[in-house]
């Protein structure tokens, strides 16, 4: 490649960026409604034709917002479980980084599991981001459990459902610490389930 096709990639990959980091950042201040090809534009100082040059819509914007989120989401929840006291106690920090990113990043998380992408999910296509962020859960489980992947898939549901219930009000957020220990106790509780040193009887979270 030479010295001027790579600048005209490091180019795209600048804008490509900047639209990226406009919308995540336009959807957290007004929400999603907000964002549109014309607001994007006018946000980055770019004209609507470069923008669908990068994008053909926005559901293909909120798709790389999505993908920037997972990596993310992957980064912090491998630094909850590695300040783990203790490997027993991984499962429980990892979830609750879960829940906090949920609750820190709603625009972020609605574009990840909520509004409409093309990403594939327990896929062959499933992209690396969104597979790391599974493999944390997945790392969790013992070895010689057989069914960690299904093991990770239903913590995860289940820790959705509390994220996306308590954020609509539908079930009340001060409870969240007493589901949290209820949902790690009964994985822990599981034959193969979390390695030994998981379960409720560690104590509550700290405030």
């Amino acid at each position: 490649m030479s010295a001027i096709n790579e600048r005209r990639e490091r180019e795209r990959a600048h804008r490509h960026q900047l639209i990226v980091t406009a919308a995540r950042e336009l959807a957290e201040a007004e929400g999603w409604e907000a964002v549109t090809t014309r607001r994007l534009a006018e946000r980055v100082e770019y004209s609507q034709p470069v923008l669908y040059s990068h994008f053909n819509g926005k559901d293909a914007i909120v798709s790389a917002v999505a993908l920037d989120g997972f990596g993310e989401l992957a980064a912090h929840l491998r630094g909850a479980r590695q300040a783990a006291p203790e490997p027993g106690q991984a499962l429980r920090a990892l979830c609750r980084a879960y829940l906090e990113f949920a609750t820190e990043r709603p625009a972020l998380y609605q574009a990840m599991f909520v509004m409409p992408t093309d990403l594939k999910f327990a896929s062959t296509e499933t992209p690396p981001p969104l597979r790391a962020a599974f493999d944390e859960f997945v790392s969790c489980f013992r070895p010689d459990n057989e069914r960690r992947e299904l093991f990770a898939e239903v913590t995860w549901s289940a820790l959705h459902g509390m994220a996306v219930l308590s954020d609509s009000g539908r079930i009340p957020a001060d409870g969240q610490e007493e589901r949290l220990d209820f949902l790690v106790t009964q994985i822990a509780d599981t034959p193969n389930g979390a390695p030994k040193g998981s379960r409720a009887t560690t104590g509550p979270l700290p405030a």
